[in-house]
């Protein structure tokens, strides 16, 4: 029995998804974004949350930046990532406004510590969890530094996947600190990880 190489999986995986999102044309993937966005603002987690947790897009992801005004326009609390070192640890700070961010580790758009207070989770906050591609029970593949995975240990509100439709598989490789989310959402639905369904048919 051959046993799985997970690693070289997810190497193939990301290359082939990277490929694929830098190919969708500006007017489509606007599109999608918005449409996902709006499923996200429709959800009651999201509704009753007082803190938003969520990354800074970067053009290659699904697109975070109207979800983040929006959130401000509600009245919601707002934390981003902030890439602590190299090795796979973040922290988030909270920001009044995108004018907060300044170019960060990995060119990412970050938080100002020197002006941004940190922030800590509790159970009524929502984390929106990047990935390349997700499965059918919330796993996913990331960019490969194992940010998220470590951050999600120690997080203990709600997680929500975001995804484009086309890239949501009905299994994907997984490793033993890999970390599902509680909810995917997508642009073409939202699926609570409990109903164990994959609508991607």
């Amino acid at each position: 029995m051959l046993l799985r190489n997970i690693r070289e999986e997810k190497r193939r995986l990301r290359a082939r998804c990277k490929k694929q999102r830098a190919a969708c044309p500006p007017d489509v993937k606007q599109r999608l974004d918005e449409a996902l966005t709006e499923r996200v603002l429709a959800l009651d987690e999201y509704k009753s949350c007082r803190t938003l947790f969520v990354f800074v897009s970067t053009p290659i992801e699904c697109d975070t930046h109207r979800l983040i005004n929006r959130a401000f326009a509600d009245g919601k609390r707002v934390a981003v990532p902030r890439c602590s070192n190299k090795s796979g640890e973040m922290e988030f700070y909270y920001i009044s406004s995108l004018d907060d961010l300044r170019p960060g580790m990995f060119s990412l758009s970050e938080p100002d510590p020197e002006i941004c207070e940190r922030a800590t989770g509790g159970a009524g906050d929502l984390c929106i969890v990047p990935g390349l591609c997700f499965d059918c029970e919330g796993y996913r593949v990331g960019f490969g530094k194992g940010y998220y995975d470590r951050f999600l240990e120690g997080f203990t509100g709600v997680t929500a996947g975001i995804c484009y439709r086309k890239f949501v598989f009905r299994e994907l490789p997984r490793g033993a600190n890999d970390k599902p989310t509680d909810i995917l959402v997508t642009d073409k639905y939202s699926n609570r990880m409990v109903d164990k369904r994959c609508m991607n048919d």
